[in-house]
């Protein structure tokens, strides 16, 4: 493999970190998380403006067509910047279950509407946060030309914004695979026994919800792929989905590095730098290295994800469990090093740490994705 990005991707690194430093300073980042929803339309409209939102789509359907490689490196500045939103769940999540599953109609009816700004997606996986198989338990209930789908989904991310929530449930139960019977729908905003009910957060500049499905119907229409064979779809959107999520925390964790070094060279005690203490300056290369080795995981699980390599399962779940207990490690010992201040409500360092934070339990925490790479070492 090539460990280095192409000319043009480090050209779209350069301009997303100038975009997001003009109209995403973390001024702009407080005042999402004092906003109901969280979300900018303002700010929405300038990424679709950018081609960020259709970064993923096809050409021919009003998008870039470009590569996950080259998302890769606009969400290591996203996560430098806190960027609030649903573009994880709506352009790295639900845009690439619907490019990977649905029919020509439904890509050529949602797709060029998610390039644009004017629809946002989101999925709904499985009733607890570890999203796996089975955890898919809504169930989904044929009836004539439709289903009737009854239960709830739990932690879906950006759902009081999404326009189209793609929802997995269970049209059959195959005894010993848990990966066969489940079928995603395509859920309109609004649908009658539709509720959604915001979640308190630690970090709201990412906001989650329950979604409660009472009676709600849907057409056979609206079946995103085959019936009962929603697995693979859902697995690969959760494979560009956790990895995304993975480099977004190198970029959280760099920046609360930068943080910390800029402080502990501009604070003195003693009549020094506190950097030049031994205890400090230790505490930053070890930060370094750990942000160094999340980026390696990171980088090479998004290789693997966009080049569908085989060892790509290991290479996520390996990334996402490093950079998990990374992320929160290293923005903590960002607060360390400021001392008193870092946990004052003025300053912005404790801003990463809540992102941090809230990226660790998105998509599993590190003992799940651990427990999926000793399965790859038959342990």
């Amino acid at each position: 493999m090539n460990f280095g990005f192409s000319e043009e991707q480090e050209m779209l690194r350069e301009s997303a970190r100038k975009f997001l430093e003009a109209q995403c300073p973390t001024s702009s980042v407080r005042k999402m998380m004092e906003d109901e929803v969280g979300h900018s339309d303002e700010l929405w409209k300038k990424l679709a403006e950018m081609g960020w939102l259709g970064l993923l789509v096809p050409q021919k359907l009003g998008g870039m067509g470009g590569s996950f490689l080259d998302a890769t490196v606009i969400l290591e500045e996203m996560g430098k910047a806190l960027f609030p939103g649903p573009f994880l769940s709506s352009v790295l999540f639900g845009a690439v279950a619907v490019a990977g599953g649905g029919t020509t109609a439904q890509k050529k009816e949602i797709l060029p509407s998610v390039a644009d700004g004017s629809r946002i997606l989101t999925v709904a996986c499985g009733e607890d946060p570890r999203r796996d198989e089975a955890d898919v338990r809504l169930e989904a209930k044929r009836r004539r030309g439709e289903f009737v789908l009854c239960g709830e989904k739990r932690f879906v991310l950006e759902a009081s914004v999404a326009d189209w929530i793609i929802v997995a449930a269970r049209t059959a139960r195959v005894k010993g695979d848990p990966r066969r019977g489940i079928t995603l729908f395509l859920v309109e905003r609004g649908a009658p026994g539709l509720s959604i009910a915001p979640l308190p957060t630690v970090d709201k500049t990412r906001r989650q919800a329950n979604v409660s499905f009472d009676g709600v119907s849907v057409p056979a229409k609206r079946m995103l792929g085959r019936l009962g064979e929603g697995w693979p779809i859902l697995a690969r959107s959760l494979e560009v989905a956790t990895t995304a999520i993975s480099v977004e925390t190198v970029g959280v964790a760099q920046r609360a590095l930068e943080l910390a070094v800029e402080y502990a060279r501009e604070r003195t005690q003693f009549g020094k730098p506190i950097g030049s203490f031994q205890a400090v300056k230790h505490k930053c290369v070890d930060m370094m290295v750990a942000v160094e080795n999340a980026r390696s995981l990171a980088y090479y699980a998004a290789w693997a994800v966009e080049e569908r390599h085989r060892d790509c399962a290991k290479a996520v779940a390996m990334a996402k469990a490093y950079t998990s207990e990374m992320g929160k490690s290293v923005t903590a010992e960002a607060i360390q090093i400021h001392g008193g201040i870092g946990f004052t409500w003025e300053h912005d360092i404790h801003l990463y740490y809540r992102r941090a934070l809230a990226n660790e339990a998105t998509f599993g925490a590190a003992p799940l994705h651990r427990e999926a790479v000793a399965r790859q070492l038959n342990l």
